[in-house]
Order: structure tokens, then C-alpha cells, then sequence
């Protein structure tokens, strides 16, 4: 073997590896997106409903304290921030809700598939802008799809997406080289933001939260049914105290008509 033809043996070893590095990390990236959104539906689902309702109590008792109280500019405050949390309670939990439930599981079938799809189809592999922005339409419908866990969407997205012409052999050693080496290159970078995207993602406070109910659940615990517990609680006794003072409010305008 000529010497040409073991430096471009070794290329696209290193290019091969760095392929499947690549398509791994992009499946991990996607895996923690997934994973977090199943996190925050369950967190909506069993928690988060239940403090926008104590959100909008807890603006309904500092009204009516202003109300009875109309010259401490202190409680008048109070109610600016109680309002406008009880609102944006009220706006994540509309955004919530509009989105379509993340699949309740991730099978190893499903990663496979997506995996295989993105070292076939992703951007990087592109040699011309047509053929990147063709692949980045196709990675972001693959991307949609496993984030909803429809794995046949994605065989489907394969299908259509058809034989990567890269894979096809047919120019001289020098040129095959150059390519290589210019792949290595957007590979490695691709590689980095990958890692740097899963890095950050790892430190969200949803995926912590993530982390936290799983380990948690496999000891057997409850947390997000124990905090909704919680909440539940705490409802009750500012509903009794709403109307305590709502009681109280109304004694008070009677002996003043008095």
C-alpha cells in the first residue's frame, strides 16, 4: 500500500470515529432535551397547577387587604407583586399547556434509530449550501420526532432522506484527502459545541430537577407527589384565611355604616 494510501486509510478512521462521536453526543444532547421536558410536564401536571392556584389565592388576600387597609402604601405594593406573579403563573402554565406531552419513555430502539439518522443526515456532512440547508430541514423533522418519541417518523425521515452521496467513492487519493481532512475539521468543531450544549443543559435547574425525582423514585419516594402534598396544605389554610379576613372585611364596613 502506498503511503498516500495509509495516511488516507487513517483519515477516515478518524473521520469514522469522529463521525459516531459525534452522532452519540448529538443523541445525548437530545436524550437531556427530552428528558427535561418529560420533567416539567410531570412537574406542571402534579405541581405546577397547584401553585398557579396558590399564586392567584395569595393575589386574592393581599386585594383584600388592601382593600381594607387603602393608605399603607406598603400592602398596596404587596398586591403589585402578588398580581403580577398570579399573572405569570397564569402565562407559563398557558405555555405548558399548549405544548404535546414528551414520550413517556426513551427506548433503546428509539436512540438507535435517531442515532443512525443523524450520523446519515447531519449538516456537517453538507458539501455545498443546498445541500447543508437539505440536511438541516431534515435534522430539525428528526429532532421533532424524537422528541416525541415517534421512532417511525424518523425511519420514515431515513427513507426519504435517501443514500448519502458521500458515501459514494470515485475521486482521485489527494482529493478524497483534502475532503477528509476539511470533515475532521467541522467534526471536531461540531463535537465541541455538542459537549459545551450538553454541559450547559446539565446544569438547568429543570434537569436537576430531572436528576433529583428520578434518584429519588428509584429509592421508592414521592417528591413530586409529597411537595403537591404540600401545596394542598398550604391551599386549604389560605383559603380559611381568605375567608377569615374576608368575615372580618365585612364586620368591619357594617360597623362603620353604623
Amino acid at each position: 500500500m502506498l503511503p498516500e494510501e495509509q495516511e488516507l486509510e487513517r483519515l477516515e478512521a478518524e473521520q469514522s470515529t469522529l463521525a459516531d462521536n459525534v452522532a452519540t453526543a448529538e443523541l445525548t444532547l437530545e436524550t437531556l432535551k427530552t428528558e427535561t421536558a418529560q420533567i416539567e410536564y410531570r412537574y406542571y401536571q402534579s405541581v405546577g397547577r397547584l401553585y398557579v392556584e396558590l399564586d392567584e389565592l395569595e393575589a386574592l388576600i393581599a386585594r383584600v387587604e388592601a382593600d381594607d387597609d387603602p393608605e399603607n402604601q406598603e400592602i398596596q405594593q404587596q398586591v403589585e407583586i402578588a398580581e403580577e406573579q398570579a399573572r405569570e403563573s397564569a402565562e407559563e402554565a398557558g405555555v405548558t399547556e399548549r405544548q404535546a406531552p414528551p414520550p413517556p419513555t426513551i427506548t433503546p430502539e428509539l436512540k438507535q434509530t435517531f442515532r443512525q439518522a443523524a450520523k446519515l443526515m447531519h449538516p456537517d456532512r453538507a458539501t455545498n449550501d443546498e445541500e447543508r440547508e437539505r440536511r438541516h430541514i431534515f435534522m430539525t423533522k428528526v429532532n421533532v420526532a424524537y422528541g416525541q418519541g415517534d421512532q417511525a417518523a424518523i425511519e420514515k425521515l431515513t427513507k426519504e432522506f435517501g443514500q448519502d452521496p458521500e458515501a459514494i467513492k470515485g475521486d482521485d487519493i489527494g482529493a478524497r484527502m483534502i475532503k477528509c481532512i476539511r470533515r475532521i475539521a467541522q467534526l471536531r468543531h461540531r463535537l465541541e459545541d455538542a459537549t459545551l450544549e450538553i454541559n450547559q443543559h446539565q446544569h438547568t435547574e429543570m434537569y436537576q430537577l430531572f436528576q433529583t425525582v428520578t434518584e429519588t423514585e428509584a429509592l421508592g419516594g414521592d417528591p413530586l407527589g409529597d411537595l403537591a402534598q404540600e401545596i394542598r396544605q398550604q391551599l386549604s389554610e389560605r383559603k380559611i384565611y381568605l375567608e377569615m379576613i374576608r368575615q372580618q372585611a365585612a364586620i368591619k364596613k357594617q360597623s362603620e355604616e353604623y
